[in-house]
């Protein structure tokens, strides 16, 4: 803002500009002329003079209702005098927004479709408590900081201005005079739409509206989600699942749904979960360095699109799970980094609010507005498209200071301790804020310590997550199926370990994208020996995991035994189900989440240790896992046998708690799935010892059976 004249009232624009006792200001520079106009018909009441370059003043009675026309090189604009309006927010609103009610941020804060004193219009608002002057720019005009600074509510840190005859579409930003001296031009934090990276200009968006037709399933929700419900999660990159025949990028949210629904439901998956959607600059991040908290990509297309993908999914008994990223966003220049001239939304000091894993800042979650910031991302989410849960990335990053740093890197907390009290209140404050809100919907914690309480309620002491993934589990279980068969013994506790904790929280098992990145390979190359072995490991590790307790959650590309790892630029290699074991592979998938649904003994006690009882656990270093799955809510039991060894077993005893008969309800290694179809010949009967039953199963190798008690024999 260069003009001496215009430095002396930036600051208090709405206080020299526009009508004031019959004389009217106003200052475009660049412009011709500027009239005053009749705002219903044009017709013209008079004439403004140029005072000084770009400031106009002109003079014409108090109760005249008036417009501007601005008479631009080649072209002539009519709108109502942008100082001519009142407030925007309301002291309500800025007492809302003061006391941190995330709906406030959500309702009040942004770019919002307005109509004021009647007349249609956007109400831009930004939080900068420290800023020294704000203003409006964008394509209206022509991005010029000088022509529309914005009034500052000194009481809630927030400019606002009014912009009349705009509409939905137009692109913007903030120019922030910081409290350093140092003017930034910034995106909207609170932005609904934004431009296609690497674009990063902020999009004014129509209100969402969307005539939702999934009552059954919202009626439902809270029944599918509880702690004995099955639960089996396809995770997805929205952007490399398929890629469009058409030569675009990605597809979008109507393309995706199309192919993704029928899929995903036919494999009997009952969730998918999409990998952060938030606007992101990078999409080498796959999403996890977030700027537009409020915003869907635009890669993908536009909210009211993203809303009618949640619609399809829910009317196809498919929920929708979002990756939803508070722990650290990154430093762009057009980000949320000094926002205001200062740190504002992250910490000061990079021991606390820098990262050094992902190169990112860390938000300042100790102050009230940040915090409330990001609650309110949730609640959007959620509420706005009826999302059914958020998988809360990097939970371990917040609850430890010390998290991925050296003595001497980290600041203890006010006790001298590690854990970070800021986050902690945070995440019980996310977790209460979900329950009172969005009842039926679940938060979901990337949490890999031995946090306690994870899944506590937040008022038994916990932080209040509905479930935990249990990298345990994970870990363990990889480390044991990437061992050679012969050394299997020798190293089975890594698959019973998990169990003296599977009922400590409430788990998911995953198998995430994390584990077929960065040269860690795809789970069928992570497995040891030759072609035939690799898919016989690759399906025995899945059925022990859908027989597992927990729910399961599956990183798109496992079910069709990817062989190259996941490429975010690419597509999944989907010509491998012209091959018979890839094929059988995805079949064996679909049977397993048949059964898991079908069989309440495989989810029922998910999170209830009488549902899990060992039979065989390694005995003698054998590499055969036996064990017991039953349901106190109906449903048979289901005895689950795995033979992790190449060698099948023959006429191996097992000893059981009911006499009678067992069916064989799935081999992997039968033909259909690829398998050498060596079994039980459909079902085997358990016969009555003096102290209880026992059986004699045949065990393939490299390979699992269930067997369901159909009741004694005739």
């Amino acid at each position: 803002m260069g003009s001496v004249s215009e430095v002396s009232w930036a600051s208090d624009p709405f206080g020299y500009l526009g009508r004031h006792d019959g004389v009217v200001r106003a200052f475009q520079p660049g412009a011709l002329g500027i009239e005053f106009v009749s705002p219903k018909t044009g017709r013209r009441l008079g004439q403004l003079s140029e005072v000084s370059p770009g400031l106009f003043r002109g003079e014409i009675k108090p109760s005249t209702p008036y417009a501007l026309k601005i008479l631009w090189p080649g072209r002539a604009q009519v709108t109502e005098d942008v100082y001519g309006f009142g407030p925007v927010l309301s002291q309500a609103d800025l007492e809302a927004i003061r006391g941190g009610e995330p709906v406030a941020l959500d309702d009040r804060l942004g770019a919002r479709p307005w109509v004021l004193d009647g007349v249609e219009g956007v109400a831009f608002s930004v939080w900068a408590p420290n800023a020294r002057r704000v203003s409006l720019v964008g394509d209206f005009n022509s991005w010029d900081g000088a022509r529309h600074p914005m009034r500052l509510r000194h009481e809630a840190g927030v400019w606002e201005i009014f912009i009349p005859r705009l509409v939905a579409g137009e692109r913007y930003k903030f120019d922030i005079h910081g409290a350093d001296g140092v003017v930034r031009r910034k995106a909207d934090p609170m932005a609904r739409a934004s431009e296609t990276p690497p674009a990063t200009a902020s999009i004014v968006a129509p209100p969402l509206e969307h005539a939702w037709a999934d009552q059954d399933w919202m009626a439902g929700r809270a029944g599918r989600h509880h702690a004995g419900a099955a639960i089996s999660i396809y995770e997805i990159h929205a952007g490399s699942w398929r890629r469009p025949w058409d030569g675009h990028a990605f597809h979008d949210w109507d393309a995706l749904a199309d192919q993704l629904i029928p899929y995903v439901t036919g494999l009997g998956f009952t969730h998918v979960q999409l990998m952060p959607i938030m606007e992101h600059p990078f999409g080498g991040s796959w999403g996890y360095q977030p700027l537009g908290q409020f915003s869907p990509s635009a890669r993908y297309g536009s909210a009211k699109a993203l809303a009618r993908f949640v619609d399809r999914c829910h009317q196809a008994g498919l929920g929708v799970l979002l990756d939803w990223v508070p722990a650290h966003f990154p430093s762009d220049a057009h980000g949320l980094e000094r926002f205001d001239g200062t740190a504002l939304y992250e910490h000061a000091d990079p021991k606390e609010g820098f990262h050094p894993d992902w190169n990112t800042l860390i938000y300042n979650l100790g102050r009230d507005e940040v915090a409330t910031f990001l609650i309110a991302s949730a609640l959007y989410w959620l509420e706005r498209f009826h999302i059914d849960g958020l998988r809360v990335d990097a939970v371990a990053s917040m609850l430890y200071r010390d998290y991925s740093r050296k003595a001497g890197e980290w600041t203890p907390n006010i006790h001298g301790g590690r854990e970070n009290l800021e986050s902690i209140a945070f995440l019980r404050r996310l977790n209460a804020a979900v329950g009172e809100h969005v009842p039926g919907a679940i938060t979901i914690a990337e949490e890999s310590t031995a946090w306690p309480g994870v899944t506590t309620p937040v008022d038994q002491g916990g932080l209040g997550f509905s479930f935990k993934w249990n990298m345990g589990w994970m870990n363990d279980t990889l480390r044991y199926m990437r061992r050679d068969p012969v050394h299997r013994g020798w190293h089975g506790g890594d698959l019973g370990f998990g169990l003296t904790y599977a009922f400590s929280e409430r788990f998911v098992l995953p198998l995430s994208h994390d584990e077929v990145v960065h040269g860690k390979g795809s789970l069928l190359s992570k497995m040891p020996g030759d072609r035939w072995r690799q898919f016989a490991n690759l399906r025995a590790l899945l059925a022990l995991m859908w027989a597992h307790p927990g729910k399961k959650l599956l990183f798109m590309g496992g079910e069709i035994g990817q062989r190259r790892e996941w490429n975010h630029d690419g597509e999944l290699d989907w010509a491998l189900l012209e091959e018979a074991e890839h094929a059988g592979l995805q079949r064996l998938v679909g049977d397993l989440n048949r059964i898991y649904r079908q069989e309440g003994a495989l989810h029922h006690t998910d999170a209830d240790p009488r549902g899990f009882s060992w039979i065989a656990e390694n005995h003698d270093r054998d590499g055969v896992f036996v064990f017991e799955r039953c349901s106190f809510h109906g449903g048979a039991p289901i005895l689950v046998a795995v033979n992790m060894t190449p060698e099948p077993q023959h006429q191996r005893r097992v000893r059981v708690a009911h006499a009678g008969r067992w069916s064989e309800i799935l081999n992997t290694d039968a033909a259909l799935y690829g398998g050498g179809d060596i079994g039980n010949q459909g079902a085997v009967t358990a016969l009555s010892e003096p102290d209880g039953a026992a059986l004699d199963l045949t065990l393939p190798p490299l390979a699992a059976v269930f067997l369901r008690y159909q009741g004694p024999s005739a």
